[in-house]
């Protein structure tokens, strides 16, 4: 039977000299890997293209539970992007976070809350115009509600210290690597309490960025695996230091 779901890209492998195998979170499915023969041939009637880092499509699809790898009868955009594939930074970001998402889910069933959370927060940022510097540390800190690690923000005068290994803020600045120092701590805590618009004002230097940025990925390393080696790190870390320094 062909069944009709909306995806969101995360990854694709070239196979053979014209086909590609491609993960995608579905809506209905959760994580599921397709092969689409043909894509990158001349008269592909599947482009390559819509396959890029956070693409969202509509689909209609062969799905059958016990299969690793899925196949499709139609791919289509479900959204066309105003700014994203165009935009060096959003691009970027695009990419960091698939290869984040690619990482942490992993589970092959739907998740409503989690695939809405994802689509809407793509559309966000193909339309954003301010603070895209610190949207993704805002993701990836809401992101980690979803996945069961959400810290929690018992933040005070007193609790002044973020520990990652136990997800909430102490008193005492614990013995292990493993935490933010108060000035960092303060702003993840503002982070877990702004709300979508509110983060945009949030002014944090390009150095509190990359080490925050850095002690979130921690974070899920701790609490989630493969987490680690993040490969498009370096190319964000350019890219925003070059938009911000030119």
């Amino acid at each position: 039977m062909i069944h009709k779901t909306r995806g969101i890209v995360l990854h694709y492998i070239k196979y053979s000299e014209t086909s590609v195998i491609v993960t995608i979170y579905t809506e209905s499915y959760g994580r599921q890997s397709y092969i689409i023969n043909g894509v990158r041939s001349k008269k592909a009637k599947i482009k390559a293209n819509i396959l890029q880092p956070l693409f969202l499509l509509d689909m209609e699809v062969y799905h059958k539970p016990k299969n690793d790898i899925q196949r499709v009868k139609e791919i289509q955009n479900a959204y066309i992007f105003f700014s994203l594939p165009f935009d060096l930074r959003k691009s970027t970001l695009a990419i960091f976070i698939a290869e984040i998402l690619y990482r942490t889910i992993q589970e092959q069933e739907p998740n409503k809350e989690l695939f809405e959370y994802l689509y809407n927060s793509v559309q966000m940022l193909d339309l954003k115009e301010e603070g895209l510097s610190v949207f993704h540390i805002y993701f990836l800190l809401h992101l980690s509600k979803y996945l069961g690690f959400f810290p929690n923000n018992n933040y005070s005068e007193q609790n002044c210290y973020f520990d990652l290994k136990a997800g909430t803020f102490k008193q005492i600045k614990p013995v292990h690597t493993f935490c933010l120092a108060k000035d960092l701590s303060l702003l993840f805590s503002c982070l877990l309490d702004f709300s979508e618009n509110q983060h945009e004002s949030l002014t944090i230097n390009y150095s509190n960025r990359i080490e925050l940025l850095e002690k979130i990925l921690e974070y899920y390393s701790l609490h989630s695996e493969g987490v680690s080696d993040i490969k498009s790190l370096s190319v964000l870390r350019e890219v925003f230091h070059s938009s911000e320094s030119g």
